[in-house]
């Protein structure tokens, strides 16, 4: 029975320069789960993407990867490891010049000896995955905002990844296209048993993907809360899970430091 999780992170602490991000930050990421990172904004979730897939090394702690310090790893592990893992950024990222098909055939060129033919036959299937079949020869500037952000997936999962990232996938979304990606997600997991860390702040998307979710406080500077987020909005830890997980479109707006504007006649 496989008892490694496949990513593990002990007493880690995130700065800049002098200016501590966060501190203590202690956890493990289970085998076919989706791991939810959630939070303020400010409060350091995309940076603790970058430490986990080797963006960005650690002030202080260490990140294993299957077991392996990967922040200590030479070039040639680095390499083996980062071919496990898929990434999906916030704005996709996808090569403007290239076309769908390209832009995903690219990661397969690049770490793999399969022949043209191969490549091509696993690009049409990732795109029918995503429901982008037919738009192989497609320039990212000519879909939307949706389609670019499956594109976007199926290019993270070009080389069947047994961990996927993605950076904030709901943003610039509205709610029923980014209810359509929430069900790839969760298609991913399903079908392949993919192991998924997703940053969010989308409680939408948090509600519907997440088997357990870690909030950075940023008050405190270190993690205040790990499990489902169900319970943690039943029975929160602290006042500010409290407010992060029950909050209101109308209390966002209050948290946003611009004057009031009345839509009164």
């Amino acid at each position: 029975m496989e008892t490694t999780p496949p990513i593990e992170v002990k007493n880690l602490t995130m700065a800049y320069g002098s200016l501590v991000l966060m501190r203590d930050l202690t956890f493990q990421v289970r085998r076919g789960e989706i791991f939810v990172i959630m939070g303020g904004s400010g409060s350091g979730k995309s940076t603790l993407l970058k430490h986990l897939i080797g963006l960005k090394k650690p002030a202080a702690g260490t990140i294993l990867f299957e077991g392996e310090d990967f922040g200590e790893a030479d070039a040639s592990t680095r390499k083996r490891i980062l071919r496990r893992m898929g990434v999906m950024y916030q704005n996709g990222a996808l090569w403007s010049g290239l076309t769908l098909a390209e832009n995903i055939a690219l990661p397969l060129e690049e770490y793999t000896s399969l022949p043209p033919e191969a490549i091509a036959e696993i690009v049409s299937l990732k795109l029918a995955l995503v429901g982008l079949r037919g738009f192989e020869s497609f320039y990212p500037s000519a879909i939307s905002g949706g389609m670019r952000k499956r594109a976007a997936l199926a290019r993270a999962s070009a080389l069947d990844p047994e961990v996927l990232f993605f950076d904030e996938p709901s943003s610039g979304l509205d709610p029923i296209t980014a209810s359509r990606l929430d069900d790839l997600i969760l298609l991913l997991r399903e079908s392949f048993g993919t192991t998924i860390v997703v940053v969010s702040h989308d409680l939408a998307s948090i509600f519907k993907i997440a088997d357990r979710a870690l909030f950075l406080d940023i008050k405190q500077k270190t993690m205040t809360a790990l499990g489902d987020p169900v319970e943690l909005r039943e029975n929160p830890p602290s006042e500010e899970v409290h407010r992060f997980l029950t909050r209101t479109s109308e209390i966002d707006a209050s948290l946003v430091s611009t004057p009031h504007l009345s839509t009164a006649p």
